[in-house]
């Protein structure tokens, strides 16, 4: 398989990923961060990249270590600086506990303004079974010197999409004609995915995977910014050594609403991820 695009790989742990989704507990269930800047896409913190953070917190709070399944509300937009999360364990089993969590900024009054709202299941994804009875197929991409980075384009506006310089995305051309002015109109998108760094996948950068391509709106043929409402993931197992390959689809676009339907899949072949999120488009 197809190495990530790194000259020096970083373990995980060391990364600027993880150095970025790192809380600081204050108080029993009371986290605090700094959201980084390195994660924006013109302005807005990514989407992906606070789940991962509110998943490291529960992932604190709670008696089980691995997401499992977290659904997210996205109702404001974070801004990059000081950020506060609290947590609440709402019930703690054998093989599951269930937690929530929301994330507050404030704003320029000083009131605190709630950003993100998580309900979270977590447990021990190294306990699971290996029994795998499934109909998923992982998706056709070519190989990845086939395929097409944020590199290989024109040079971004600055700052216009500092997230890009964390990621190694390169996709799949057939998913490419929003880029070149002629988007196929079937609302797909497909990529190699990895960290810059070379770090290899966890269940949290998962969580980052599912929402870091461009958006499929893109392929419809639409532009602008796509704000996530809704997004939930789902963690399967822990991933394999090596890029990830990522495939997403838009089925219908109604009302000025699309959902999206991710699915990450490892190298040696497994889908350790699936997502759907609602969002909201403009149609003009």
């Amino acid at each position: 398989m197809p190495e990530a695009a790194s000259a020096t790989r970083v373990t995980i742990g060391d990364s600027e990923f993880d150095r970025d989704t790192a809380v600081t507990r204050r108080a029993p269930g009371v986290y605090d961060i700094d959201l980084s800047a390195g994660w924006t896409i013109i302005s807005a913190v990514n989407g992906g990249y606070l789940l991962a953070i509110l998943g490291r917190a529960l992932a604190d709070a709670l008696p089980h270590a691995d997401p499992f399944t977290i659904s997210a509300h996205y109702l404001t937009a974070s801004q990059p600086g000081p950020a506060v999360i609290r947590t609440d364990v709402v019930r703690t089993g054998r093989t599951l506990s269930t937690g929530q969590a929301s994330l507050f900024q404030y704003d320029e009054e000083g009131k605190e303004v709630e950003r993100i709202r998580v309900l979270a299941s977590y447990g021990d994804l190294g306990s699971l079974p290996d029994d795998v009875r499934t109909s998923a197929k992982p998706p056709a991409i070519p190989p990845v010197d086939q395929c097409f980075g944020p590199e290989d384009g024109p040079a971004p506006v600055e700052g216009s999409s500092a997230i890009t310089d964390r990621l190694m995305l390169k996709l799949d051309p057939s998913t490419l004609g929003w880029a070149l002015g002629a988007p196929s109109g079937k609302g797909e998108m497909r990529s190699w995915f990895g960290l810059a760094d070379g770090r290899d996948a966890d269940p949290f950068s998962l969580l980052l995977a599912v929402d870091a391509l461009p958006p499929t709106a893109f392929e419809i043929g639409l532009k602008g910014w796509v704000p996530t409402v809704e997004l939930t993931v789902h963690i399967r197992c822990r991933p394999a050594p090596g890029p990830l390959r990522v495939s997403i689809t838009t089925r219908n676009l109604a009302g000025g609403f699309l959902e999206e339907d991710a699915e990450v899949w490892d190298s040696a072949d497994r889908l350790v991820a699936q997502s759907r999120q609602l969002a909201r488009v403009r149609l003009s």
